[in-house]
């Protein structure tokens, strides 16, 4: 099976090179979709008996995809002797980020009084710079925009349907049993306890005793969190069509049915910024609805949610262990409000009394797959400040701020307030981590700027050279 595997995966990753070394624009509908499939893909094949070293190598087609894409642009503008595009304070920013992750990469670790292992360093490149490289790839290839929303809303919908169907029709026993917990635990590095049998505990929410648990929607992604996330980026680009209202109507409830606080927060909170953005007072009636309707399905989510059952094996560590005294059990409200806050306040402390950083792979869920001390956790931005410093803490911060500042002033206000509902649900959770925003909502970024200044240079007929030669590399309106 895994030799019929590798050589599948050889012949298909070979003909996707070749189309987006053809045209990169192309790798993006690659991200799209392929990166929502992507875990219950690899779990799948994991259960199949394709693992370790293979099926790395398998999960590794992303990065493979965005290498091509990027050393074809790169070959380009080597070819052309210019850049795709015309830097900007946002770009500068970027790089600097980039610059300083990359250098602590290089610091010995003793040097800061990190214990990272090489495997947590590369992993901590590969999250650090994986989204700096997708923004730069944005800034040179710029996607049909309207294509790009509803390819985006149709994901979002199909997750969440799936979602659903797997939320209320598949038990929790099948999760339990099904070989997912041996691919969280021996290919991913994640030692979740027995809590859940194995399984993240927040699979399921916890409405307030041993009987009174509830299946949280986690999909594709296997995941809650990445697939409220999606699903949010779904609605704020949604094309403004009456035959998008089915799409979104289901991207809508992937969010609630998520259980995800943060997530309907930071909805709102986009809402807003895109009502300043554009002056539009039916933006606000619709962030207030979404308050409105999220603290209704939180009052009737535990009469008409999913519900499952803790084993007898699971109740028993819970009892030995205090968490269903003491919090409710795995994914109560309380519990999970309690850790953030608890998390957050200990990272930004171990930020400022350690301001010249650990060095990379020592925060996160990175430093807790590779077995050494997490000195800070859950929110991106003391997860970036205690590897790179609070200089590098601070440079993806800015980067980021202007980012969004970028694309209000360029007139693309629904990528603004996209981006900035994932930068606020980044305060508590690893989003910039998660591939498919990473890769995409990135990417849209940076391709955001780029379409909107030349749409503005051509509007008033300043720059049309520069204009012609970044649309010469992106070939962008595809």
């Amino acid at each position: 099976m895994t030799a019929t595997a590798l050589v599948l995966y050889a012949a298909v990753l070979a003909a996707a090179a070749v189309v987006v070394w053809r045209r990169p624009v192309a790798a993006l509908p690659l991200f799209i979709v392929g990166l929502a499939v992507h875990n219950v893909a690899m779990d799948a094949l994991h259960a199949s008996g394709v693992r370790g070293t293979s099926l790395t190598v398998i999960q590794a087609w992303k990065e493979v995809v965005l290498g091509v894409a990027l050393a074809r642009v790169t070959v380009d503008a080597v070819r052309a002797r210019r850049l795709p595009f015309r830097p900007q304070l946002v770009d500068w920013l970027a790089l600097a980020f980039a610059g300083i992750v990359v250098l602590y990469a290089l610091i010995p670790q003793d040097w800061l009084g990190g214990a990272a292992t090489t495997k947590g360093i590369v992993y901590a490149l590969r999250h650090d710079l994986t989204g700096v490289a997708a923004f730069f790839l944005g800034r040179a290839v710029v996607p049909s925009w309207s294509r790009v929303r509803w390819l985006v809303l149709a994901t979002a919908a199909v997750v969440a349907a799936w979602g659903l169907v797997d939320a209320y029709a598949i038990s929790l026993d099948w999760w339990r049993t099904n070989g997912t917990v041996a691919y969280f635990r021996d290919q991913l590095d994640y030692p979740y306890t027995r809590a859940l049998s194995g399984l993240p505990e927040n699979f399921v929410y916890n409405a307030g005793g041993e009987d009174d648990v509830l299946r949280r929607l986690v999909s594709t992604f296997l995941s809650p969190l990445a697939a409220a996330y999606l699903c949010i980026v779904a609605l704020l680009l949604a094309p403004r069509s009456r035959l998008a209202l089915p799409l979104v109507a289901l991207a809508a409830a992937g969010v609630f049915w998520t259980y995800t606080r943060a997530a309907i927060a930071a909805l709102v909170f986009a809402l807003l910024l895109l009502a300043a953005a554009t002056r539009r007072l039916s933006l606000v009636a619709a962030a207030a609805a979404v308050v409105v309707a999220g603290i209704a399905f939180a009052q009737v989510f535990p009469e008409i949610g999913p519900q499952t059952r803790y084993t007898q094996a699971e109740l028993a560590w819970q009892r030995a262990n205090g968490q269903l005294e003491a919090s409710g059990g795995p994914g109560s409200t309380k519990r999970s409000s309690e850790s953030h806050v608890s998390s957050l306040r200990a990272g930004a402390e171990a930020v400022l009394r350690h301001p010249q950083g650990y060095g990379l792979g020592n925060a996160g869920e990175i430093a807790f797959r590779t077995g050494v001390e997490v000195h800070a956790g859950e929110s991106n931005y003391t997860e970036i400040g205690v590897e790179t410093g609070l200089l590098g803490g601070l440079l993806f911060i800015a980067w980021n701020a202007a980012l969004v500042v970028a694309l209000v002033r360029v007139r693309r206000p629904a990528l603004a307030a996209a981006l900035a509902a994932v930068l606020v649900v980044a305060v508590q959770t690893d989003a910039f981590g998660i591939p498919w925003l990473a890769m995409c909502l990135w990417w849209l970024a940076g391709s955001g700027i780029s379409s909107g200044a030349l749409a503005g240079r051509t509007a008033t007929g300043v720059g049309r050279r520069c204009g012609r030669a970044t649309g010469r590399t992106a070939r962008a309106r595809s």
